[in-house]
């Protein structure tokens, strides 16, 4: 394309601002298809980074490409321009200047940070963090989009490498390829699911730009519309404004209306109770109309299969006119479309009769929720403000909190659509015996013990139930310690049924992966606490520097919900809140306290002191029941704190850290504490090795990192069903990887014979025929070849060539077509200085041997065959193919294995029993074979050689990637 330039210098500039522009726009590559389109070839230009990328790296195609930016590699204070690939496992930078090449490969799985820093006068560096060193990154353009993507890939790469910290891959992820839209669409259906308390299983389908008629306004309020899998839910322009959440379970129809120049596009949304919403300006409405008919339909279906009825679905287009606007016809939603079980609230059983002025302020409080009701509406499609949160602080009253508990937290969409769900669980759980129920019935009697709700067994039984059902419903996380806790509070004021998905809502849905045994989400969550502290409370990080110690006290209130820490009646209200905001009102609630007692806090002397401080004023915040309806009141007269006035403060001064945020901090901690999981992991696997191995611990360590780096290769380009994993003891290995680290690492190179002798090794290390191999069996096997002494290695051989090691399918020659086994070879060697012939020698090696037997413990060995016999010479003959010393090596496993078989021969012909003649007609014990070996020196120097395991290691992982992936290719295309 031709190009004209003016010679005007104006004309001049304006060009080059614009190929400038034109640079910079081009810089940043999106998106880039990870995988082959069905019919459609890849574009060309993707398909020519995808082979740069595999030419420079050596990766396999099966190592797709995310994403490409620009950047530059800051090396020593001087940047390097080049372009960064993310692929599905890896970072990789190259760049090539000045005849200069730069070459970067960082798996995900061995970064422990990323985060955006200023470094000198370069303002934004993102800097990527592994356990050795620390890279800096900065480019011109998209910067945070680099980060975001950086630390979703790391985040999903450390979930399927780390099984044991139990955190799935997320569903939405799983058989989808990682390319860039993917990647955005998983964080638009985290921040969706985040923001309105929605399932984890739900994934955004369409979002649309609309105007919602808001009745207690009297007009159209601006928003978007996000529609789910179940959900329609909508969220106001303007935060606070309005919330809409609309389970399908509940619609009745969705229909469009006449199209006006008032009210364009108008879409009605029919939903039980006789209630109406009015969406106008919806873009693309007939599309979206089809897409949610479609879900509703299905639903339907779901739901007749599920109870087992077979009836006619309700028609879709309403026949009757809805009102255009949301209002409460009858007062209350449909009744009798509600599910209730024969059980009542435990705090009914137990309870005396309420003091008057108790009941006058319940009535009171009862009031006020009636005018929200008519105002608002009533059920878990209610609108949702501002003011919801500051009536539920003041406290919901006893009669109306289990309803607003399964309103809030939309469990009651979960109970009603699985009715008789709960019976059967706990039919099934009531006769179950397993570690997890001993856990249940040990923690039963401590949970809120001082209630007289659970001082007698029905609340006991109760509890039981619950809590085994729980357990049944979900064995990923069966039971955890607090979830006692939990369930007696819901227990006190839901009925049984509704208690238990109220805890499977909490557990599953409001604070994931919290209740496992790695408490995983919980401790994410104290580093996303210990984070903003230092950001919204900086002068207490001023004079604590170590803030890190008042972060994981709050551990029991994350944990808990505060309900352990704080009175009964106060721990009630913050769970009022907590189904009202969801998780972040935790940590607003929590930074709160920290802030309150700065000025304490700075002036006590040690850390015990600060947790006394925190506990003494936790355990005095009342909830007062005269005055929590006049709070400010209360707060000015009251010696104690109020809930009340705790729960507003935390709101008001804490209030803008959204669902939004806390999800991207959750991300980029989550990998830190992941690889600090890994970390004890390793410290825990070589503090139970280093005591029995000879072995160093830096050659442990290199060795750990060494067989990780096997199985994440595996993990990474296997054949997608990789049975290796890791345990307590390291990680653990299965028989393809073995083999790859016995050729890597074994100082007996037995070249064609490699993979037989490794197949048998791993039979005979495989104890308990689990088929994997753990870190610490590896580590003594290692440890014996290669700080062990002749006769350990010798007894290690003669084992891997009887059974179970040998197999008897194993093709092995005849005695008589093999040269070096032939039996007419003199036994007799000469010695220079005339010494006595082999008879008085292995008479005297015998004498020795037998003396080293009697301080020998361990179980003796069956004596070997002929043919087995054979296979051991054939391993002896292969291990010596390269060495220094190849011929001595050759000529004294002759004489060795002559000497051998006339021995066999003797004894045969001599000395054998009829029971022994019966069993083998030829036969050589590990004795024998011993002292025919220590007759020549060039064996015994062989096998006393010390090799240096950590020279093996690095020359190896040097290899291991283009190696073993090499390998995982062929063995994928043969396939």
């Amino acid at each position: 394309m031709s190009v004209w330039v003016s010679r005007t210098p104006r004309a001049a500039v304006r060009c080059v601002c614009v190929c400038v522009y034109n640079v910079c726009v081009c810089v940043c590559v999106q998106g880039l298809i990870a995988d082959e389109c069905v019919g459609e070839p890849d574009p060309e230009g993707s398909r020519e980074v995808c082979v740069r990328l595999e030419q420079r790296f050596g990766l396999p195609p099966r190592e797709k490409l995310a994403a490409q930016f620009t950047c530059c590699l800051w090396k020593s204070h001087v940047p390097r321009q080049g372009w960064m690939y993310l692929t599905h496992n890896h970072l990789a930078f190259y760049s090539y200047l000045l005849g200069k090449e730069v070459k970067l490969l960082l798996p995900w799985a061995e970064v422990t940070g990323v985060e955006c820093v200023c470094v000198g006068r370069v303002t934004d560096v993102l800097r990527v963090r592994t356990r050795t060193r620390q890279r800096d990154f900065s480019m011109f353009l998209s910067m945070d989009d680099a980060m975001a993507t950086i630390t979703q890939l790391t985040d999903l790469a450390l979930r399927r490498v780390l099984p044991t910290a139990g955190l799935r891959t997320p569903h939405t992820l799983i058989h989808t390829q990682l390319t860039k839209r993917a990647l955005d669409d998983h964080v638009l259906t985290q921040d969706v699911l985040s923001q309105f308390g929605l399932p984890r299983r739900e994934c955004v389908c369409e979002v649309r730009v609309c105007a919602l008629w808001t009745p207690y306004l009297r007009s159209h309020t601006h928003g978007t519309l996000f529609a789910t899998d179940t959900y329609l839910c909508f969220s106001s322009r303007e935060p606070g404004v309005c919330v809409l959440i609309i389970p399908l379970s509940e619609v009745l129809s969705v229909e469009k209306a006449e199209t006006s120049s008032v009210l364009p596009d108008p879409v009605i949304v029919s939903v039980r109770g006789r209630r109406a919403f009015q969406m106008v300006g919806v873009c693309e409405r007939d599309t979206l109309l089809q897409a949610v008919t479609d879900r509703l339909r299905t639903l339907r279906w779901r739901h007749a299969v599920y109870r087992g009825q077979h009836t006619h679905a309700t028609p879709l287009i309403s026949t009757t006119p809805y009102y255009t606007f949301c209002y409460d016809t009858d007062g209350e939603a449909d009744k009798s479309q509600r599910h209730i079980i024969s059980t009542r609230p435990l705090i009914s059983l137990s309870q005396s009769q309420m003091p008057k002025h108790k009941a006058a302020l319940e009535r009171r409080k009862e009031a006020l929720w009636e005018e929200r009701f008519e105002e608002f509406g009533r059920g878990v499609h209610m609108f949702r403000t501002a003011c919801l949160y500051r009536l539920v602080a003041m406290g919901i009253p006893e009669s109306l909190r289990g309803e607003l508990w399964l309103t809030l937290s939309d469990a009651g969409s979960e109970l009603a659509s699985h009715p008789g769900y709960y019976a059967e669980l706990v039919e099934r759980s009531l006769a179950e015996v397993s570690v997890t129920t001993d856990e249940i019935e040990r923690d039963l009697h401590r949970s809120l013990p001082e209630h007289p709700a659970f001082q007698s067994e029905s609340g006991i039984n109760a509890l039981r139930r619950v809590l085994r059902a729980y357990a049944t419903h979900n064995t990923h996380i069966g039971y955890c310690q607090s979830m006692n806790i939990l369930a007696s509070v819901l227990l006190l004021y839901s009925k049984e049924e509704e208690a238990f998905w109220l805890l499977v809502t909490v557990c599953e849905r409001m604070l994931p992966d919290y209740f496992n045994k790695q408490v995983i989400g919980a401790q994410v969550d104290q580093s996303v606490f210990e984070e903003l502290l230092r950001e919204r409370v900086p002068e207490l990080c001023v004079c604590v520097p170590d803030v890190s110690a008042l972060a994981s006290v709050s551990l029991s209130w994350f944990l808990t919900l505060f309900l352990s820490v704080v009175p009964l009646a106060s721990g009630v209200c913050v769970l009022d809140a907590f189904f009202c905001l969801g998780a972040r009102l935790i940590f607003q609630l929590a930074l709160c306290v920290l802030h309150t007692h700065t000025h304490t806090l700075t002036s006590s002397t040690d850390e015990g002191h600060a947790l006394m401080i925190l506990t003494s004023f936790l355990e005095q915040v009342k909830h007062d029941e005269e005055d929590c309806v006049c709070a400010e009141a209360a707060a000015g007269t009251a010696e104690h704190t109020h809930i009340t006035t705790l729960l507003k403060e935390a709101y008001e001064r804490f209030g803008d850290i959204s669902a939004k945020r806390l999800e991207r901090l959750r991300c980029r901690h989550r990998i830190q504490v992941l690889q600090s999981h890994e970390d004890t992991i390793k410290e825990n696997a070589l503090r139970l090795v280093i005591p029995e191995v000879s072995l160093s611990a830096e050659e442990l360590s290199e060795l750990y990192d060494f067989i990780k780096t096997e199985h994440l290769i595996s993990v990474y380009w296997g054949d997608g069903v990789c049975v290796s994993g890791v345990c307590s003891e390291g990680y653990q290995l299965d028989l393809p990887q073995f083999k790859s680290v016995y050729s890597s690492l074994s100082p007996w190179q037995e070249g064609a014979h490699t993979d037989t002798v490794a197949r048998r090794t791993f039979t005979l290390l495989d104890q308990n025929q689990s088929n994997l191999l753990t870190f610490t069996q590896i580590s003594h096997w290692l440890d014996m070849l290669y700080c062990e002494e002749l006769n350990v290695k010798i007894r290690w051989l003669y084992r891997l060539h009887i059974p179970p090691a040998l197999m008897d399918s194993e093709d092995d020659p005849s005695p008589l077509k093999s040269p070096l086994l032939s039996t007419t070879r003199p036994l007799h060697v000469d010695r220079p200085n005339g010494e006595s012939g082999y008879e008085e020698q292995l008479k005297q090696m015998l004498k020795d041997l037998a003396k080293e037997k009697e301080k020998d413990s361990e179980k003796p060995l069956p004596p070997m065959n002929q043919r087995e016999f054979i296979q051991f010479c054939k391993t002896l003959s292969n291990m010596f193919h390269g060495d220094e010393e190849e011929s001595e090596l050759f000529q004294a496993i002759a004489m060795v294995t002559s000497l051998v078989l006339q021995i066999g021969e003797a004894g045969q012909r001599g000395g054998a029993g009829p029971e022994e003649a019966s069993r083998c007609d030829w036969s050589v014990s590990l004795a024998q074979i011993l002292a025919s070996l220590l007759t020549e020196a060039a064996l015994v120097a062989f096998f006393e050689r010390h090799g240096d395991l950590r020279a093996r290691i690095a020359t190896a992982t040097q290899r291991q990637y283009q190696q073993r992936a090499g390998i995982l290719e062929l063995e994928h295309g043969s396939t």
